[in-house]
């Protein structure tokens, strides 16, 4: 019988000093854990990390990694695209193989309570870890950022972390800690810099505003073009492809299309449609390096400080 596997994708509030996020990624280097990969984005001043391994060792390296990034990275000083509560943002634990989503809401709780521990970072439970059903929706957890929600955690019982606190960390913030399954983080860029027209797109798409399940979208200007920028997260009833073309018929309204496409981080197996559409746009994917059960079995090496 194989040993379990899950997976983690850390995200930090840090995209520009290389240095930085290196020692934040050496940090989590532990016997048993394979790095599968890790990017910065300077316009959104974020990096996203892919760790995969045995369960025990993936939650000691998530704790490191958090515990590295509060030591790095002041909020106070901070400012980035995406919403973001803290230096470690969000640590979301991933099913990958002989485990379960059930376990890793599991692991998720053990690694909070360490994280509170060992490094004084309150922590919010979300999606399938999530202790409140108000907190199952990570939009909902990353409310009003770091600048509202160290005041709100203070004053407002509902907003308070599920573990430590009530006030967050002064400069790391807080950690929004879950468990759900692989997503796509997936972004399109057109050949304007016209923000309204990508973010008109984005509310028409997400599932928040009636658009497709489980779509995230936001619209921002990143690398000097508009970006769509998503994360799609029920593959079965949304498949990329079927977002891509919706995305095309929205931007006809506009009279523009999108020009490439990026995945961030890795792209689980079930969501690798070659040939696809989508997938021709994608500025340097190589299958080798961003498929996740390829990346699997030939990890990356660890960098170097």
């Amino acid at each position: 019988m194989n040993s379990p596997v899950v997976a983690c994708v850390p995200n930090f509030s840090e995209g520009v000093d290389e240095c930085l996020v290196k020692a934040i990624v050496s940090s989590m280097r532990v016997e048993g854990v394979r790095l599968l990969d890790w990017s910065m984005d300077s316009d959104h001043n974020r990096s996203v990390v892919t760790i995969a391994g045995a369960p025990e060792a993936v939650v000691e390296a998530a704790i490191r990694g958090a515990g590295q990034a509060a030591k790095s990275i002041d909020l106070t000083r901070q400012t980035g695209v995406p919403p973001r509560i803290g230096a470690a943002d969000v640590i979301p634990f991933v099913p990958v193989s002989g485990i379960s989503l059930d376990k890793c809401a599991l692991l998720a709780r053990q690694a909070g309570a360490e994280i509170w521990q060992r490094h004084s970072i309150p922590v919010y439970f979300y999606e399938a870890a999530a202790a409140r059903p108000d907190r199952a929706n990570l939009e909902d957890v990353r409310r009003g950022q770091f600048e509202h929600l160290r005041d709100a955690a203070k004053k407002e019982p509902k907003r308070r972390p599920d573990i430590g606190g009530p006030g967050l960390h002064p400069t790391a913030g807080a950690c929004a800690v879950g468990a759900r399954k692989f997503l796509v983080a997936y972004n399109l860029y057109f050949d304007s810099t016209d923000v309204s027209m990508v973010r008109a797109i984005a509310k028409e798409l997400r599932a928040s505003s009636g658009g497709l399940k489980g779509v995230k979208a936001i619209g921002v200007l990143a690398h000097g073009q508009a970006q769509l920028s998503m994360n799609i997260t029920d593959l079965q009833a949304t498949p990329v492809s079927t977002v891509f073309a919706q995305v095309c018929r929205l931007a006809t309204r506009h009279k523009t299309e999108p020009v490439k496409g990026e995945v961030i981080g890795l792209l689980p197996g079930v969501a690798y449609e070659q040939g696809s559409e989508w997938m021709r746009l994608l500025d340097g994917f190589d299958p080798a390096l961003k498929v996740l059960e390829l990346r699997l079995e030939a990890p990356q090496d660890w960098p170097e400080l």
